[in-house]
């Protein structure tokens, strides 16, 4: 198999995979909503858009990234796998605390273990680095610049509403784990 074949594959699995959690990691029973149906509609949208506006842009080349093709693909398939994997091992390691509308759970639990340990966001960390990798697949600096910061934009609004949810349920213990972790780069932000 061709590292443009699985490329291909990659990108086809991807939306599949989000829209798999999308419809079957919904908070259910005891856990308390907390009515932010807003920010996953608008996660959704600005995906929606940002994705198909660096596709149409993607045509244009207008700023070609660097690198040979194979060298394009090379690095956006190693982006893709990589974040996957990265927001999938936080996706587990949260277990039943992660759905994907903002809930707090009977009895819910602080997780500051593996990735969680470092960072309080590491599944939208690799959800960012996937679509760095879908922008470097459409190998044009406008279509990469176009996936990545709507997308960044959304995620931050989301993660607002998340951290709002989880002060509120965890208090003091929440506001330290703040104060020793990042939200979405170790050691950064």
């Amino acid at each position: 198999m061709t590292a443009s074949l699985l490329l291909r594959i990659v990108v086809v699995l991807f939306p599949l995979s989000e829209a798999a959690l999308s419809l079957l990691r919904r908070a259910g029973g005891a856990a308390k909503r907390h009515g932010d149906d807003r920010s996953i509609r608008t996660l959704w949208v600005t995906i929606i858009a940002g994705v198909s506006l660096g596709a149409v842009a993607s045509r244009w080349r207008v700023l070609p990234l660097p690198g040979s093709p194979a060298e394009q693909t090379a690095v956006a398939l190693g982006l893709m796998l990589f974040g996957m994997l990265f927001r999938w091992t936080a996706i587990l390691t949260l277990g039943r605390f992660f759905t994907v509308d903002v809930a707090i759970h009977e009895r819910h639990a602080l997780v500051d273990h593996g990735l969680y340990r470092y960072l309080r966001h590491p599944s939208y960390t690799g959800l960012l680095v996937t679509f760095a990798g879908l922008g470097v697949f459409f190998g044009d600096v406008l279509s990469l610049a176009l996936v990545t910061g709507p997308v960044s934009t959304a995620i931050l609004f989301r993660i607002r509403k998340e951290e709002a949810a989880l002060h509120e349920a965890l208090g003091p213990a929440y506001a330290d784990y703040c104060g020793r972790t990042k939200r979405l780069v170790p050691f950064v932000y």
